[in-house]
């Protein structure tokens, strides 16, 4: 058995950081344009170098989105961005339209093509058809089985890389191709700018049809009749890895550090444990499933890996996350043993007792002593996010500390 890589989402340069440290194999991320993820802060060239020379420092790897579905006026624009990503030298492309792949293949020869799940890769043959293009990998179609990705794996004989979601929110559209935001709102969703109205709530009514309704369910918040579960796979990885997935994708270019190292950090223990030894593994399941739920989420599902989802894997009474932690910074740089400087994202005060997460150890509690501000003063508390902060703490802290409190504290 390969071990997979696993591969986290990043929508800026610090929370590519984060992904590497806490874990992840790789990063998928976004440049300034042809990516869909167009409200995600994304990299300009300069942060893309930084960031590309970061993973390869930390033995990891870097994959640039450009996967939108273009149109005639994006043509010469592509051409531009592939030669400046040929400079640039991330270790992938990832694509799906056809037209994008013949440019990446004219301008960047030496970066791999993996065609992203848009392309609505759902069958062998196809995987097939992208590797003799010259594509590496092909991420799998959200709406395929545990045993068609076997199978694909089977009849392609290994030699295209298989990538799959395996955490993460689902789209109610096929493999993502989705015209409802751009129907409703003229923001497009295949050009990165989806609007997500399958989160918002509707009533259903046909005037000229009266006495035929569709089944509805609601509450006194209203119906949310496209809404979808999240993806978790974390109890499934030993079927994962009997299927010939060669890489485990989390969703989520648009979720905050906090989120990308909860999950990185508990998929990477996983992984690590079940190639270790497959019982360590199974005995530690609870331990994944709580440490995962500390981030912001739905209630969790398997999507269609056993079957359709059906009633199940849809949410009708709510759109709302399930939050178990707040995140309040990380630590950036250490003046003393326990003192180091943050950029606030949540308030906290002093004397609160918060939560310390640190790369492949376990979460520890600790008191913050002191909080001075940007001017140097003490403070109780900092009313302003995004300032940077000195806080002193009862324990020693490290750069790449994550802080957080339980939600409600």
């Amino acid at each position: 058995m390969r071990k997979p890589e696993l591969l986290a989402p990043a929508g800026n340069l610090d929370i590519l950081k984060t992904a590497v440290m806490y874990g992840a194999d790789a990063v998928y991320i976004g440049g300034e344009l042809y990516g869909l993820r167009a409200n995600a802060k994304n990299f300009d060239t300069e942060q893309m170098k930084e960031g590309i020379a970061f993973a390869h420092g930390h033995n990891a790897k870097v994959y640039v989105t450009a996967n939108i579905t273009a149109h005639n006026r994006d043509m010469d624009g592509i051409h531009a961005y592939f030669r400046e990503l040929a400079e640039i030298g991330p270790d992938a492309v990832l694509i799906s339209d056809p037209g994008v792949f013949m440019i990446a293949k004219e301008e960047c020869p030496n970066i791999d093509i993996h065609i992203s799940t848009q392309a609505n890769n759902v069958n062998y043959e196809t995987f097939l058809f992208w590797k003799k293009l010259g594509a590496t990998r092909v991420v799998t179609g959200r709406e395929l089985s545990i045993e068609e990705i076997s199978e694909i794996h089977e009849k392609t004989k290994g030699e295209i890389e298989i990538e799959s979601f395996i955490h993460g929110s689902m789209c109610i559209s096929y493999s993502g191709r989705c015209l409802l935001s751009s129907y409703m709102t003229g923001r497009d969703a295949n050009l990165g700018a989806c609007t997500h109205p399958c989160r918002w709530k509707y009533a259903l009514m046909e005037e000229t049809r009266p006495g035929e309704y569709f089944p509805v369910f609601e509450n006194e918040r209203g119906t949310f009749i496209m809404n979808s579960k999240d993806l978790c796979m974390i109890e499934h990885i030993p079927e994962l890895v009997a299927a010939g997935v060669d890489s485990f994708k989390i969703e989520g270019r648009m979720k905050p550090a906090l989120y990308v190292a909860v999950i990185s950090s508990v998929y990477r223990e996983a992984i690590d444990d079940f190639f270790k030894d497959p019982m360590l593994y199974e005995s530690k399941k609870e331990v994944y499933k709580k440490a995962i739920s500390m981030c912001s989420h739905r209630p969790f599902g398997t999507g269609f890996y056993f079957g359709r989802p059906g009633t199940e894997g849809q949410l009708y009474d709510e759109s709302t996350y399930d939050r178990d932690a707040v995140y309040l910074g990380t630590i950036e740089t250490v003046e003393a043993e326990n003192t180091g400087v943050i950029t606030q994202k949540n308030k906290f005060c002093t004397g609160d007792e918060i939560e310390r997460m640190r790369p492949f150890c376990p979460v520890e509690k600790l008191k913050v002593l002191e909080i001075r501000n940007a001017a140097g003063e003490t403070v109780q508390s900092c009313p302003h996010p995004l300032e940077k902060l000195t806080v002193t703490f009862s324990k020693d802290v490290k750069p790449w500390d994550i802080l957080r409190s339980p939600a409600g504290d």
